[in-house]
Order: C-alpha cells, then sequence, then structure tokens
C-alpha cells in the first residue's frame, strides 16, 4: 500500500504569494516528498476556479516527474471529455517516458458545467464518453497511431467514478478503482466479471480526508478556514450553470460541527487505526491525502508530510 500526496495548487486569494513562487515552492515540495520516500505524487484538474486550481495536470506531473526519481507520478483525476483521445494518450506517454514509467493515469467524468462550456465539449454522457476514450488511448497506444509509446505497458489507469454505473464500467474496462467505497466495489467487481476477468485482478484507491498533526486540536484551528474555502468553491462548482440550487455556504469557524465532519486532523495512530478499518478486505494499492488543504501554512504541509511518511507509512506496512 503506499502512501501518496495530491496537489491541487490551489492560491486563495485571502493567502496568496507570487503565483511563480507558488509553483516553484509545490516542486520543491515534491522533491522533498520523493527523497522521504512517498509512494506517489498526483495532479488533479479543475478549470475557472478563481483560486486557480491546477488546470493541466499531465503538465506539472511531467515537471514534478523530472525533479523525482522514485515515487509514482499520478493523476486524480485528468478530465479526458476535455481532451482529444490522441492527446491525452501523447501527453500521458511523454509523462511516463520523462518519469522512467512511473505514470499512474486517473481519468473522470467531470461534473462542472463551466469546464465543458470553456471547451465547447457537451455536459450530457460524461461517465460514457470518459470510458471511450480509455478504450481509443489504449488503441492509440497498442496500435502505434502515436509516437513516441509510454515506457509501461501497459499503463495503470485508475476510473475515478462515485456511482454504481461508473464503478461497473471501471471493472468492465479493466482499470483499478479510484475510490473506496464498499458498496460501489461490489458493482466494480461485477464490472470485472462480466468482462471475464479474475476478481483478483480488482485494484483499489482513494483520496483519503486525513490531516496529520503532531497537536490535532492546535492545526485544526489553522486549517479549518482553509478548509471552508476549498469546500465552498466545490459546493459553488456543483450548482454553477446547472439549474441546481445552491448549496449553503460553510462556516469557516473552527467549532463548525459540519466543518469537522470532512476532514479529520489525526495523529499518525489515529490515522492508521481510522484507515486499517477503511480498508480491511479491500485490494487497497494507493493511499492519497491531501498535500495541502487551499494553501493552509507551508509548515502544517511540511510535518504532514513528514508524519505521513516518517510514521503513518510503517504503521500501515
Amino acid at each position: 500500500m503506499r502512501i501518496g500526496l495530491l496537489f491541487d495548487l490551489r492560491n486563495p486569494a485571502q493567502w496568496e504569494r507570487p503565483w511563480a513562487d507558488h509553483y516553484a515552492r509545490t516542486l520543491e515540495f515534491c522533491e522533498e516528498a520523493d527523497r522521504r520516500g512517498i509512494g506517489g505524487l498526483w495532479f488533479t484538474e479543475h478549470h475557472r476556479f478563481e483560486d486557480g486550481y491546477l488546470p493541466q495536470p499531465l503538465t506539472f506531473a511531467a515537471a514534478a516527474a523530472a525533479r523525482t526519481k522514485h515515487a509514482r507520478i499520478g493523476t486524480s483525476v485528468v478530465i479526458p471529455a476535455l481532451r482529444a483521445p490522441a492527446h491525452l494518450a501523447e501527453e500521458a506517454a511523454v509523462v511516463d517516458l520523462i518519469s522512467g514509467g512511473r505514470l499512474e493515469l486517473g481519468i473522470g467524468a467531470g461534473y462542472r458545467v463551466p469546464e465543458f462550456q470553456l471547451f465547447h465539449v457537451p455536459h450530457q454522457r460524461r461517465t460514457t464518453r470518459a470510458g471511450e476514450a480509455v478504450a481509443e488511448v489504449r488503441r492509440l497506444w497498442s496500435e502505434h497511431v502515436v509516437t513516441p509509446l509510454p515506457l509501461q505497458d501497459p499503463v495503470p489507469i485508475w476510473g475515478g467514478f462515485y456511482g454504481p454505473r461508473g464503478a461497473r464500467m471501471a471493472g468492465r474496462l479493466g482499470m483499478g478503482y479510484l475510490h473506496i467505497s464498499r458498496p460501489m466495489f461490489e458493482h466494480y467487481l461485477a464490472g470485472i466479471q462480466e468482462a471475464g476477468r479474475d476478481v483478483s485482478t480488482a485494484r483499489v484507491a482513494d483520496l483519503v480526508p486525513i490531516v496529520l498533526a503532531d497537536d490535532p486540536e492546535a492545526a485544526w484551528v489553522r486549517i479549518a478556514p482553509h478548509l471552508a474555502h476549498q469546500k465552498n468553491t466545490y459546493r459553488q462548482g456543483w450548482s454553477e450553470g446547472s439549474g441546481r440550487p445552491k448549496l449553503p455556504w460553510l462556516d469557516p469557524n473552527p467549532a463548525s460541527d459540519e466543518l469537522r465532519e470532512l476532514l479529520d486532523v489525526l495523529t499518525p495512530e489515529q490515522a492508521a487505526q481510522r484507515i486499517r478499518a477503511m480498508t480491511q478486505g479491500l485490494p487497497v494499492e494507493h493511499l492519497i491525502f491531501w498535500s495541502s488543504i487551499a494553501g493552509m501554512p507551508d509548515d502544517l504541509v511540511v510535518r504532514h508530510m513528514e508524519l505521513l511518511t516518517e510514521e503513518l507509512a510503517p504503521l500501515l506496512s
């Protein structure tokens, strides 16, 4: 089970640093995490977020791949519907080559209407089109239509889907399932069986909503405003342009019970106990943690990374 960090490169206005410095500092974090033995560095995608949420995860993944030696380099997730399959196949191949064969390609359907509008792409059939893109990318590689080819054959591909249809499709297409959910795992296994594959090929990964700290309560007070910003932007994006009713805004007050339900700030021992219960009986290959919650202070980011690699990883081995 590999421990990984997920980077979204948010740089909210209330804590903003110069963008070039922010990107440079994030690459330094990637290098340091790799030196400390982190199992994966993952990058995620959104567009038209005011805080600059990373729009091109494979571009940043290539930069991280060039600065590191050991960690797997992943996307959690890239949205294939916003790219031509050939573009995705070529870009992923370049990252795999730069990394020396360390790419983990996580894909998702996307959900924000403004993102699809930006690329003049229909918002409908998102999950189906994501599956079609995976099949086409594999064909482009297997038939040598695009060059150069990735170093890995095959490149591990992960499906980040949260509903039964997506879970089943991930199984049918032989993807790993990028979501830890026992009910959805059953749909994922059903898809594997429908495709005539052995259920022993099942593999699972997910983002774990935990930040590690020596003093969780003290860290929580400092993280809470950043978490409120993060979750409020997701809430806004869920309804924006969709006709859905707006979700209520979260109070950034650290005393908010609603906010506490969205993230656990724990010691490594507490986190290990929580994770063992969450993953028991599931074929988990990657556990992914936020590297930072929407621009939270660097000292908390560094200590979180240290505790992940030095204390949590040994407890889970």
